[in-house]
């Protein structure tokens, strides 16, 4: 079994776990729709956009297709009303 020689000095020791300890700075990225800095795969705290189909407004997620889905459907009933 290997037993060490000497006694590691509390400096040696420190040195070889300083880099442990340190933060890195987290990962920011642009937000397609108004351009302010994000964390990635998150809702942006400027805007609310999450991605194409999905937003938060007030802290409901809005879901955009479904909500044109509604709209063309209104509009095609009223024609065919007329």
């Amino acid at each position: 079994m290997a037993v060490p020689k000497r006694k590691v000095s509390k400096s040696r020791r420190d040195k070889r776990r300083s880099s442990v300890w340190k933060l890195g700075a987290p990962t920011l990225v642009e937000c397609p729709q108004c351009h302010a800095l994000k964390a990635p795969h998150k809702a942006c705290p400027e805007c609310g956009y999450v991605n194409a189909n999905l937003s938060v407004k007030e802290g409901k997620i809005a879901v955009k297709a479904a909500a044109e889905k509604k709209e063309e459907a209104t509009v095609a009933e009223e024609t065919s009303a007329e």
